[in-house]
């Protein structure tokens, strides 16, 4: 990169943050500390009201901003492509304004770099998991970005699988999840009077209150999924696929609590940080007798009662 369009880079990204630390900058753009600050002192004499303070970092005087003229043919096609994970991956609300911002992106390319686009756009596609199809088209994500920006109380009714009935919550939230498939809030219930994690696809009702809570009063998000990560109860399984199916397992063992993989001439060893036996053992059946159970000896069991269920059903 030469130094204009570095120096352009750092204006927009000391634009895109409150307080930016020339460490930061440093490590951007692979440069020393020393070209950082008289990259700085450029863009002062240029005219740029920076500001600095010292042990903290820099940041722009209030009210300056220049817009960007232009995106670069790569930073378009990364939006671009992150455009097909939003509308599978997220819901109305969030497609609907990513929408408009990807309009505003494209007002400042070239006409050629559009067409580039639009003709891009119908080459590329993604995918959701099928279970996504009986997902609403609004999970509330817009409501919950705004609750935790503005740290505000969300009032929802949740919907408990185990009971088949919605329970009326006032939760306040401290992270958002994307895992099996779901987008999961995690959150201080004001009824259990502890952390929960909440799908948002059984949320119903969702509003916003004007109540605030204080986030000193609550833990990080990274210290919740920490914690979870140190008092799970999953346990290690360690089984064994032939060649001939190992490959079919790419899609779905992820969802598995797949961690890892050793591969011989004859398939794959792989193992499993499993939540649910039962779960596990049922995802196992569909490859039959190719795969084989290396430990635990309970996981073979739960086999043999599920293949002595078939039977009985079955024959």
């Amino acid at each position: 990169m030469n130094r204009i369009d570095r120096l352009t880079a750092m204006l927009i990204q000391l634009q895109s943050q409150r307080v930016t630390k020339a460490q930061e900058m440093a490590d951007r753009f692979d440069i020393s500390l020393r070209t950082v600050y008289r990259d700085v002192r450029a863009l002062e004499e240029a005219g740029v009201p920076i500001g600095s303070e010292a042990g903290i970092g820099y940041f722009l005087a209030d009210g300056y901003r220049l817009p960007p003229v232009m995106f670069s043919p790569e930073e378009a096609r990364a939006l671009l492509t992150a455009h097909h994970f939003i509308n599978s991956f997220t819901d109305i609300g969030v497609q609907q304004a990513y929408e408009s911002a990807l309009f505003k992106i494209k007002s400042v390319l070239s006409t050629q770099e559009q067409d580039m686009l639009e003709d891009l756009q119908d080459k590329v596609k993604v995918m959701a998991p099928l279970a996504r199809t009986d997902h609403p088209d609004d999970i509330h994500l817009s409501k919950l970005q705004q609750a935790l920006m503005q740290r505000q109380v969300i009032e929802m009714e949740y919907f408990s699988p185990a009971s088949g009935v919605f329970t009326k919550r006032s939760i306040e939230p401290i992270g958002l999840v994307y895992y099996g498939d779901a987008w999961h809030v995690i959150a201080f219930c004001q009824l259990r009077q502890d952390y929960r994690d909440f799908r948002l696809d059984r949320m119903s009702k969702v509003n916003v209150l004007s109540q605030h809570y204080h986030l000193r009063d609550r833990i990080s998000l990274e210290q919740y999924l920490k914690e979870q990560s140190q008092t799970t109860d999953a346990r290690l399984m360690k089984v064994y696929f032939d060649q001939k199916v190992a490959r079919y397992t790419m899609q779905t063992r992820y969802a598995q609590g797949f961690i890892q993989e050793e591969k011989d001439e004859n398939g794959s060893e792989m193992w499993f940080m499993v939540g649910s036996e039962q779960y596990f053992a049922r995802w196992l059946l569909t490859y039959t007798n190719h795969v084989c159970i290396i430990e635990p000896e309970s996981l073979k069991h739960k086999m043999q009662e599920l293949i002595e269920e078939l039977q009985q059903h079955f024959l």
